[in-house]
């Protein structure tokens, strides 16, 4: 089933309201870069991935990495959208004895395929997950979402330069480039930039388009599958906080939750869109 774009929008406002939702009551976790990243998780659930509330506890079909581990919330949500867990569980979120937790846990989630946390694991995991599907003859596809503040890590580079190495073209990583992070703006903490050159110098095929764009992302979602020899890296513009006026472009709501006036204020401008 393709989604349109109206569709898509309207299943993306939804994940953004349970992002705020999820955070607000649990007042605890990562709102900014989980609003941001949004849309490319609705286009990639939706209309990239074969994952299905039927195939979600099972290792054959394209397979997700959230390297960026700490914008969990907009992950439950998008998993509650697609049917793949109760959307109420949303509200156990940082909970004691839930399956959400903070950073996601493998072990305990169907459609998490990946415990992340540390930054720059997750793509490094991912590499594995694709030589794995190299190995085994299949033709699953491995996504993984990096951060721009994430890419300061060294182990992200290690592992560009391994996916090169092994030809791995099933694997597809997208950098949420906001250039925010908890610090402040990248370019003041450690400027990672420029990060599609810097793929492109490991021998990644790179494309950089607007994060917020579902048919630029599908585009460039088609693109990297029709890529052969390489893996590909598509480089998100993105904002920070997008869909809440007071969070967007904001580094302070990297990892803060809202008190009940901002909530409220967060649902309403949410809501009215």
């Amino acid at each position: 089933m393709h989604y349109t774009e109206n569709e898509l929008k309207r299943i993306a406002k939804e994940v953004r309201i349970s992002i705020i939702r999820e955070v607000y009551n649990a007042q605890s976790g990562h709102p900014g870069g989980s609003l941001g990243c949004t849309d490319i998780l609705t286009e990639l659930y939706f209309n990239i991935m074969d994952i299905t509330p039927e195939n979600a506890g099972s290792i054959e079909r394209d397979r997700f990495v959230l390297s960026k581990g700490h914008c969990s919330p907009a992950l439950y949500a998008v998993l509650a959208e697609k049917g793949i867990i109760p959307k109420e569980e949303l509200l156990t979120f940082r909970k004691l004895n839930s399956r959400l937790q903070g950073h996601p846990n493998m072990n305990d989630l169907p459609g998490v395929d990946m415990s992340t946390g540390s930054l720059g694991q997750g793509i490094a995991a991912a590499n594995g997950m694709a030589i794995a599907g190299k190995l085994a003859g299949n033709d699953h596809r491995i996504y993984t979402l990096l951060g721009d503040g994430e890419c300061e890590e060294g182990e992200v580079w290690e592992a560009a330069m391994a996916a090169h190495h092994y030809k791995l073209d099933n694997l597809c990583a997208i950098v949420d480039l906001n250039g925010l992070q908890i610090d402040g703006p990248t370019a003041e903490v450690i400027d990672p930039n420029p990060i599609g050159a810097k793929f492109a110098a490991f021998g990644w095929h790179v494309i950089e388009t607007d994060g917020h764009d579902f048919k630029a992302l599908h585009e460039a979602f088609l693109e990297a599958q029709e890529t052969k020899g390489v893996p590909t890296c598509i480089v998100a513009k993105t904002t920070k906080g997008k869909g809440v006026s007071y969070m967007e472009n904001q580094a302070g709501w990297h990892g803060k939750a809202p008190n009940e006036e901002q909530m409220k204020q967060a649902l309403k401008e949410l809501e009215g869109n």
